[in-house]
């Protein structure tokens, strides 16, 4: 098995604190939660997966 480096165990860590959120909150999607905008837990989610995915190099991604 591969271990994780610190970005990924982060992002491991803040999609259970999410999706605990939206079990919370009985929605399946941050979509459909009325505490979207502003939303502390979604906004660290997304920063996880961000610096997951540069590895806190920063710069930008094209799709």
């Amino acid at each position: 098995m591969k271990k994780l480096d610190r970005y990924e165990q982060m992002l491991v860590e803040k999609t259970k604190e999410l999706k605990k959120c939206q079990e919370q909150k009985k929605v399946d999607s941050c979509l459909k939660c009325k505490e979207i905008i502003g939303c502390k837990v979604r906004n660290e989610y997304v920063d996880a997966v961000y610096l997951s995915m540069n590895k806190g190099k920063g710069g930008g991604f094209e799709f």
